[in-house]
């Protein structure tokens, strides 16, 4: 059951026109894909089950959810595991019998997607700023405004009378829990109404499982890596990972770093597969994370994102601590530069 009672009109009406155009775009094309980023977060994984859903019940057809990379982190295993989310991976996709190509909570050209680039995308539906490629997509409705991806295909599913089942609810509210970290980041009243929707709909025991998975040894070894490696420079954290075992626990260290009284800005960072992943935190409303960290990779690699977190990849790095720690020294000059911090004097979070 779904409700629009106190729900913005004008986001409700912007909703059915934008949703109404691309479900009549749609209509009567072949297999259609959904595009996640690589290594999905619940955002793009309650995304793309909305919009899978919506593709169903309005045009009667399936739609296949694809994604590249791995998934690392406990809390997305776990949101897959409990709500049954079915990922194809990307590579056993024949691309040349699909007729769509809906991409969600990213963009062509960000670096954080494995669809070749010579391949067409279709639909573009997201709420990081809007790229250059994709302007050219056939189909685009990116919303800056919002604070997540899946508070506008709930709206979709809203305006299109839609059913919403209890693991849909779930993994929805899941999605604006995580990114918003409980409406306190980047929240917009959007993203609050629907939070609020969903909560009563959602399955609470799931949540909890979710919310609350075992973690691995390799979590707390990090975890303590970091720890020994992290450096303060006045309101500024640094907190160089080194070797790590999957992408998304540079964003989790940044994420977990930015609650340190006293700090404003965190800046997370990892090696994997020979590449630097890059993840920046800030509660500063003076700054605009995804601008820095993109000035911070400065065409070596790719980077987005928006007001307080932003992510980012320095590709082709060389091998060894030596190098990372060079890598380090590099992006902390720049970043000291960026802020304005004049307290360039490291200090060791862990007193060794």
């Amino acid at each position: 059951m779904t409700t629009t009672r106190r729900y913005s009109p004008e986001a409700l009406q912007h909703s059915k026109e934008k949703s109404d155009a691309m479900l009549e775009w749609l209509r009567g094309r072949g297999k259609t894909i959904i595009v996640i980023h690589d290594n999905p977060d619940p955002d793009c994984l309650a995304s793309a089950m909305a919009l899978r859903h919506l593709i169903a019940v309005k045009l009667n057809r399936d739609a296949v959810m694809t994604f590249s990379g791995m998934i690392g982190r406990s809390e997305n295993l776990a949101m897959t595991k409990e709500l049954g989310i079915m990922l194809t991976p990307l590579e056993l996709v024949d691309l040349s019998e699909v007729s769509a190509v809906c991409m969600l909570d990213t963009q062509p050209g960000t670096g954080n997607n494995s669809l070749p680039p010579d391949c067409r995308v279709d639909v573009v539906i997201d709420h990081h700023p809007l790229r250059e490629a994709t302007e050219r997509c056939r189909w685009v409705d990116v919303r800056e405004e919002y604070g997540v991806t899946a508070t506008i295909i709930y709206e979709y599913l809203l305006v299109q009378q839609v059913p919403i089942g209890t693991a849909l609810a779930t993994a929805l509210f899941c999605a604006i829990k995580a990114d918003t970290q409980d409406l306190g980041r980047e929240a917009t009243r959007h993203d609050r109404d629907a939070y609020l929707h969903l909560f009563p709909l959602a399955n609470k025991r799931l949540l909890y499982e979710i919310h609350h998975p075992k973690l691995p040894l390799e979590y707390f070894q990090t975890l303590h890596r970091g720890m020994e490696n992290a450096t303060v420079y006045g309101n500024l954290l640094v907190v160089n990972l080194q070797k790590i075992y999957f992408p998304e626990v540079v964003a989790e260290m940044a994420d977990l770093l930015i609650r340190l009284e006293g700090i404003e800005t965190v800046l997370s960072i990892g090696g994997y597969n020979k590449e630097l992943i890059l993840s920046l935190r800030t509660t500063s409303r003076q700054h605009n994370a995804g601008e820095i960290i993109r000035r911070l990779v400065n065409g070596n690699g790719t980077a987005g994102g928006h007001g307080m977190m932003a992510g980012g990849k320095i590709d082709r790095m060389p091998g060894g601590q030596t190098a990372l720690q060079q890598v380090e020294a590099s992006l902390v000059r720049q970043l000291l530069e960026e802020l304005a911090i004049t307290d360039v004097t490291p200090k060791h979070l862990i007193v060794r």
